[in-house]
């Protein structure tokens, strides 16, 4: 896979660690040059510092693109990983993979990932919640509230920092803070983002922009495409088509303004993305030939994919949407999260610093909200498609020594039970899914039209995964052990430190 470009590598700023004499991880200051100042806390040194610890400043110097360069060619030093992966299926809970599984095996665990080495609950709350795993599974609609929108969880996983709902890169004091793209391009890595549903979405803004409201779409369109360093970017939000791919009568610019579109046409969008001084313009691409063309071969220096549907590649199309999977026909001119996660990985591939990439599969979360058992599985199965993807892309053009993969959703939607779940006279009850083999929809029970404040399932395996087992916030009565969405951005700044 040759790239049609040479890359350069960012330049990163000065790093210091501040170190605690108790056990605990290193508490990380970054001095980007991109954030005046971000200041990175895990969850342990937050409790360290409760108990009254003295902490040693260490000034490590300069960091910078060319001595990242030198850790990462070692391959995974101290399990540092070159490659970072995060797939998040928004609005999935254990009950969504369930479901699926039942559907394509007829039977438990189906998906690869379900066998990863870590496998682990996850926390999700905003700044003003909290999570009780006693109380979870004794009130029944306990997990209804102080629920996190995907603002605020996609902030807290890609900025290791609890914010406010609909917040998007801003700490509850409305200050911006460092993320993982961010700190990535400040090792030198290739960084992206891509997702089901428009790329100005929360989930993938909350990895990348820095705003007040998750509902500032066209600000935030403007600051990934013309402000950030990305190297990819895929998602929908097309303003001159409709949800089947068809053309739209007039243009609508909700999720992309029209200044920033002209420009994506006309090949001017887009800043200096490698600090050479010169604009780094993005290749646009809309058809699904044109993804499929990108998974192998020569790729752009920085690619822009939108592909020609509104609001998502097919959770929103015509038809009726409480059909068993795929008896509405798919769209066959948009493409696959598969397909557009391969091309992302062509890519990005290219920089020998490594890269960081989220893949989003976003349309989860909307057939939550609107209960379409069906399209939940066929939006299920497009993401599970894309791990395989990674996986695939893992174990042949990189191995598990310098790649990390995490799989985790940012909330539950929808609350899935068994049939004849809830609140009784002997108590609340939890019933499984009933099995209907391969093939068939599982017998399940939607029990809300919203977010949940339940644990999400977290896995992970390649370089670095074993430290998200020592980094537990609590054991569930039901689910076991959990971390918190925290701890993802927190472990993988604390590995990238080499720590």
């Amino acid at each position: 896979m040759l790239s049609a470009q040479k890359r350069k590598s960012r330049h990163c700023g000065p790093t210091i660690f501040l170190s605690a004499t108790g056990n605990s991880r290193p508490l990380l200051f970054v001095f980007g040059n991109r954030l005046d100042i971000a200041i990175i806390v895990s969850m342990n040194i937050r409790r360290t510092i409760a108990n009254g610890l003295i902490f040693i400043v260490i000034v490590l110097g300069l960091g910078c693109a060319g001595e990242a360069r030198k850790v990462q060619q070692q391959g995974s030093l101290a399990g540092q990983p070159k490659n970072v992966i995060i797939l998040i299926s928004d609005g999935c809970g254990y009950n969504h993979i369930k479901a699926t599984d039942y559907y394509q095996c007829g039977q438990v665990p189906c998906q690869t990932y379900e066998k990863f080495p870590v496998r682990l609950a996850m926390s999700t709350y905003e700044a003003r919640g909290l999570y009780d795993g006693n109380t979870a599974w004794t009130d029944f609609d306990y997990v209804k509230k102080q629920t996190t929108d995907s603002a605020a969880s996609a902030t807290a996983m890609a900025a290791g920092v609890k914010t406010l709902n609909g917040r998007i890169g801003l700490d509850v004091k409305g200050k911006k803070v460092l993320n993982l793209v961010e700190r990535a391009e400040q090792l030198g890595k290739a960084t992206g983002v891509i997702t089901s549903v428009p790329f100005s979405h929360a989930t993938p803004a909350g990895f990348v922009a820095h705003n007040i409201s998750r509902n500032n779409y066209r600000q935030i369109a403007e600051e990934m495409v013309n402000q950030s360093a990305l190297d990819v970017i895929m998602g929908t939000g097309h303003p001159f088509y409709d949800d089947d791919g068809k053309i739209q009568n007039t243009p609508h610019y909700k999720y992309v303004g029209l200044d920033v579109w002209k420009k994506l046409k006309a090949g001017s969008a887009g800043g200096d993305a490698d600090g050479d001084g010169t604009a780094d313009h993005w290749t646009l691409v809309q058809t699904r030939d044109q993804f499929e063309s990108l998974a192998a071969g020569p790729t752009p220096k920085r690619l822009l994919g939108v592909p020609q549907a509104f609001e998502s590649l097919q959770e929103k199309r015509s038809g009726n949407a409480d059909a068993p999977p795929y008896k509405v026909p798919l769209t066959q001119t948009l493409p696959t999260l598969e397909q557009m996660s391969r091309a992302a990985l062509n890519v990005l591939d290219e920089d020998p610093d490594g890269f960081f990439l989220m893949i989003e599969g976003g349309a989860v979360d909307w057939a939550g909200h609107d209960n379409h058992s069906g399209r939940l599985i066929e939006e299920m199965i497009d993401f599970n498609k894309s791990v395989d993807a990674v996986i695939d892309w893992v174990e042949r053009h990189s191995n598990w020594d310098q790649t990390l993969v995490i799989v985790t959703a940012d909330h539950e939607t929808g609350y899935i039970t068994g049939p004849d779940s809830g609140k009784g006279p002997t108590g609340a009850a939890w019933n499984e899914l009933i099995n209907k083999g391969a093939g068939n929809l599982p017998e399940m029970q939607w029990n809300s039209s919203g977010h949940t404040n339940s644990l999400v399932p977290f896995f992970a395996k390649g370089a670095g995964a074993q430290l998200f087992e020592e980094t537990l916030d609590g054991r569930d009565t039901v689910r076991g052990p959990y971390i918190d969405n925290t701890d993802i951005a927190n472990v993988i700044f604390s590995l990238w430190a080499g720590n």
